[in-house]
């Protein structure tokens, strides 16, 4: 199939699909004028890449992964998709440590203005003086 079937088929703009090419996600043949042809199985390809940079895995993580699926029955892939997955694991659980300090610490601003909104809201108005 061209790219725009691809495309059409994915939900995935022909742009990003020659991202994923130019970054070795995607593979795809070229007819004699140099257009794109893809395999059927492009489109569960495309699917499972989507899923990956959904996960908030980067195009560089996913290459490593990839490799898993292609070759499925290598130990050494195996191993390698295995330490890279953890690794990945790991830098997810470090964002989500951080985004909780900063939710803390955002809760404590947030509380301070409650305390100033209502201070604000029961003061008595200031008596303007008369000349």
């Amino acid at each position: 199939m061209r790219i725009g079937e691809l495309s059409r088929r994915t939900g995935v703009s022909a742009r990003s699909l020659r991202y994923y090419e130019d970054q070795g996600l995607l593979t795809s043949s070229r007819s004699d004028a140099g257009q794109r042809h893809y395999s059927d199985a492009a489109v569960q390809r495309v699917s499972l890449i989507r899923q990956l940079f959904d996960a908030g895995m980067s195009s560089r993580v996913i290459a490593s992964v990839l490799p898993c699926v292609d070759v499925p029955g290598d130990l050494g892939v195996a191993e390698e998709t295995f330490t890279s997955m953890m690794r990945e694991r790991d830098r997810i659980d470090a964002d989500i440590a951080h985004l909780i300090e900063t939710r803390d610490a955002l809760d404590v601003l947030i509380r301070a203005n409650s305390r100033h909104r209502a201070e604000l809201s029961t003061a008595p108005e200031p008596v303007a003086k008369s000349a």
